[in-house]
């Protein structure tokens, strides 16, 4: 059915080495974190380019997330092309172990003054172009990389419905010209979502009275501090058996480049949880009719660059995208251990940013050494953190096996050395 798209697979491990083809024309560097709109934000996404990470004080994506351990997690897969630009250093026991085991120099990271660096970046002559993964308020829009507003446009939800393929059915709404309100709605269940929602926040689903009033409490905060224009009211897709993210790359020239595609694990709330990957039996042919329109779709706006959608297919075996993310995604870096893993008959991984371990990372990766060197745990970012005067660490990390039920049992073998998962 798809013998049309001659579609194959990225050969190597790196970010940079994705992007080595299309960062030849200027000085490029990647910001590796998302803005915030949190009170600690020096630099908040408040004016233009509205980002729904929390609708009051409380419930903002935290510093350590945003700034830590996502950062970091992309640096860890990011290579050596491009300098990868952070506001917070790495452990360095976290970078010696990365340095061993994905043979990266991490020579060309840069770390900046969080108090200045979006200005510095401004007005920087060391770097023409800087990619992002959302675009920044207060960095110079001839400095992104991809066209800022057009960046914005390609990551809202409101356009799903124009990439030309099958999506559930929705109704978008500009909340500054209809009131709340008066907007009909659908019978239960079905979602209802922000338009530009940062890691599942701002995605409701609606499935009694009770779902609803809390959803347009929400929506109602966000209003009320100035950092929602525009939300969509989606169908439901019934009788869901699977939920996959499918990655590829597409180049300046409109070409595209596999990356992978994993089952993504979701709490019933919809939260996304980590990747389930299959590196052998994993065919994406099925996925190729789609991924050949978006990407069309991306490259007639100029965007070049990571794209992330995640599908689900129904019973009937009908494919829907429900979500598309023009940028570096979650798993991402699961999808690029692909050659590594298989090289080492590893056929099957797992992603999740919910571990966790006593102790500090130092003493961590000296009981996990054993793993670790067969690469049965691959640790792409981890952060001490303290609580009633205990150190504990808090991990992102892929569990991998030959088959899934070896996984299952290296999983659980690292749970009795003290590795914990708390989805």
């Amino acid at each position: 059915m798809n013998s049309q798209y001659n579609f194959q697979y990225f050969q190597g491990s790196s970010l940079s080495d994705l992007f080595a083809q299309d960062i030849t024309d200027a000085s490029y560097g990647f910001i590796l974190n998302y803005p915030a709109t949190a009170s600690w934000a020096v630099y908040p996404n408040l004016e233009k380019y509205f980002i729904q990470d929390g609708s009051s004080e409380a419930t903002k994506t935290s510093f350590d997330k945003i700034c830590q351990k996502e950062p970091w997690k992309i640096l860890a897969v990011l290579g050596d092309r491009i300098p990868g630009i952070a506001i917070n250093p790495p452990p360095k026991s976290l970078l010696a172990y990365w340095q061993e085991h994905f043979d990266f120099s991490y020579s060309n990271r840069l770390m900046m003054d969080r108090l200045t660096y979006l200005d510095d970046l401004s007005h920087s002559e060391r770097f023409d172009k800087l990619i992002t993964l959302f675009p920044f308020d207060r960095l110079k829009p001839e400095k992104h990389a991809i066209d800022s507003d057009t960046h914005y446009h390609l990551l809202s939800k409101v356009t799903l419905a124009e990439l030309g393929v099958q999506c559930p059915k929705y109704e978008s709404y500009n909340l500054h010209e209809v009131n709340l309100e008066d907007i009909q709605l659908p019978q239960f269940p079905y979602l209802i979502k922000t338009s530009h929602g940062l890691s599942g926040e701002g995605t409701y689903i609606i499935r009694s009275l009770s779902d609803l009033t809390y959803c347009l409490e929400e929506i109602n905060k966000y209003l009320d501090i100035k950092l929602l224009d525009r939300i969509i009211v989606s169908e439901f897709i019934k009788n869901q058996v699977q939920n996959y993210c499918v990655q590829f790359y597409v180049n300046k020239a409109g070409e595209i480049t596999l990356i992978g595609t994993t089952s993504q694990l979701v709490t019933p709330e919809g939260n996304y949880l980590g990747g389930l990957i299959d590196y052998r039996n994993t065919d994406m042919s099925k996925f190729f009719e789609m991924i050949a329109a978006i990407g069309q779709y991306a490259h007639k706006h100029g965007y070049f660059g990571v794209i992330g959608f995640d599908v689900l297919e129904d019973q009937d075996g009908q494919l829907y995208a429900i979500d598309a993310n023009f940028r570096v995604n979650g798993s991402t870096p699961l999808c690029l251990q692909r050659h590594t893993l298989l090289g080492l008959g590893k056929e099957v991984a797992k992603y999740s940013s919910d571990y966790r371990m006593e102790g500090t990372l130092d003493s961590i990766l000296v009981i996990l050494k054993p793993e670790l060197d067969r690469k049965d745990l691959i640790v792409l970012s981890a952060l001490e953190k303290v609580k009633y005067g205990k150190i504990y660490t808090e991990i992102y990390a892929i569990v991998t096996g030959e088959t899934i039920q070896e996984m299952q049992h290296i999983e659980q073998k690292l749970q009795d050395k003290g590795l914990q998962w708390l989805p």
